[in-house]
């Protein structure tokens, strides 16, 4: 009757524990766009630069030198690897806990009880053993093995452990997207090392050639062909030239030290072959299709498993307002004395025990909790979305980019030969008195512009390069 009884109530309780749970909040979830558009430009052609090597793709072996040790040295990449070990070490102690947790151990304790408490009393009439009674004061000794399972009825600890495995993927993606943008980074102040080089070189080229202007405009005031205005206008400019070959100088020391930054090291030189840079022509880049970045950017499959993460947090969160089912078993031997802990049956104790536990009253914890996760998982989609599409529009800004840098490289090409003919024909007139000392001096005023313009142009160029394969997805691979 007793028994029925039990049953009875255990089977009461749990109805209330589900109607309880019951009042789950309505699941609320936004489906993330994954539509893309069909192609770059109306090209239905599939190759894509993106899926080349960095070794291939960058054939400068001096700059291949500086990525391979920067990818090994740079100190924010390592700190990155170290943080995707703590994410699967996440993952581990997910894994752990839906399985049962299993422990042994055994003690020891001495216990005096009340002779007015009902194990006093019982004690007092009691005998361990044939005529002796027992003690007021009993020792205890005991050891065991214990275990305690939380059964995952609701799937809330698996989803746990692969929300965790999905949180570490992303974790490796974004390390992945950070060796994209570190190698991009690298091969950007490279070139750009580069470029400043040849600026030098064109400064100092041209300090030469004015202080030859000069020297000749000093003559022709001796002559009396010239005042003394024509030669401090020379002097002055002069002057300008050799600050900005001081600014040049400064410029290619802060890029030299960005690269040994990047690559972990103190400052020093960095080897380089910059008297190849006006041959350098940029590599040709293949787009492909827009639905191919889905798989090439590291950022977008790491928005894509956080957002697959956020989805599995909310049914943890929900599971949470459902009962929870724990068992507990207990196996071991214990004794009043160590000398009988080996009596077997008599010394062995066993137990096993089950709760369900949920929520009744009060639930405003769990519930924004799981309003939190639901927020989150809407903010995920929005990250995925707002990823796919800021790189296809990356890709689109740089394929346009490449292609009108090399209308200004030829254009400005086109200049650079007529101002280095009217600067040889300035000169020649300026000697025979047929030229006023102003159009020599603006001349070769904009024949170094124009020079330093020309390479900076080209440094666009190899910059353009280097993010569309950046933007394609490339460097991680």
């Amino acid at each position: 009757m007793c028994n029925k009884r039990i049953v009875t109530w255990l089977g009461i309780a749990s109805i209330t524990l589900l109607n309880a749970a019951c009042t789950v909040p309505r699941l609320v979830q936004k489906t993330e766009n994954r539509s893309v558009p069909a192609s770059y430009s109306n090209s239905q052609d599939s190759t894509n630069t993106g899926k080349t090597t960095w070794r291939a793709y960058f054939t400068d072996p001096n700059l291949a030198i500086l990525i391979d040790s920067a990818l090994h040295n740079n100190q924010e990449l390592n700190i990155t690897l170290q943080e995707i070990q703590v994410a699967n070490n996440e993952v581990l102690a997910r894994a752990g806990a839906y399985r049962p947790f299993v422990t042994l151990g055994g003690g020891a304790s001495v216990e005096k009880v009340s002779r007015y408490t009902s194990q006093g009393a019982a004690d007092a009439f009691s005998e361990i053993k044939p005529g002796r009674e027992t003690p007021e004061v009993l020792p205890n000794t005991y050891i065991a093995a214990f275990a305690s399972w939380e059964v995952d009825i609701w799937h809330k600890l698996r989803n746990s452990k692969k929300a965790a495995i999905a949180t570490y993927l992303s974790s490796v993606e974004g390390r992945n997207f950070q060796v994209t943008n570190l190698v991009a980074e690298i091969a950007t102040s490279y070139y750009e090392l580069m470029a400043l080089d040849n600026q030098l070189d064109i400064i100092q080229k041209n300090l030469v050639i004015l202080n030859n202007a000069l020297s000749i405009t000093k003559q022709e005031k001796e002559a009396a062909k010239v005042t003394e205005l024509a030669v401090r206008r020379f002097e002055a400019e002069v002057f300008k030239t050799q600050s900005l070959q001081y600014e040049i100088q400064q410029k290619i020391v802060e890029a030299e030290n960005r690269i040994n930054f990047l690559m972990g090291r103190f400052p020093q030189h960095v080897q380089r072959s910059s008297d190849t840079f006006n041959e350098l022509i940029p590599t040709k880049v293949a787009a492909g299709v827009p639905s191919q970045l889905l798989e090439n950017r590291p950022d977008i499959r790491q928005a894509e498993l956080r957002l697959q993460a956020a989805k599995l947090d909310v049914g943890v969160a929900r599971a949470n307002f459902y009962p929870t089912l724990n068992l507990s078993a207990s196996l071991g031997v214990m004794s009043y004395s160590p000398l009988y802990l080996g009596n077997i049956p008599q010394a062995l104790i066993s137990s096993l025990v089950g709760d369900l536990v949920g929520p009744l009253v009060n639930k405003n914890a769990i519930t924004a909790a799981y309003k939190t996760a639901s927020a989150k998982q809407i903010q995920a989609v929005y990250d995925y979305e707002r990823t796919v599409l800021n790189a296809h529009i990356e890709v689109a800004n740089q394929l346009a980019n490449m292609d009108n840098l090399e209308k200004k490289y030829t254009t400005k090409n086109n200049q650079v030969d007529a101002l280095n003919k009217s600067t040889a024909i300035s000169l020649k007139l300026f000697t025979s008195a047929r030229a006023d000392y102003m159009e020599v001096l603006l001349t070769q005023r904009d024949v170094l512009e124009a020079r330093i313009e020309l390479i900076e142009t080209r440094m666009q160029q190899m910059n353009a390069m280097v993010n569309a394969y950046r933007a394609l997805g490339g460097g991680w691979n």
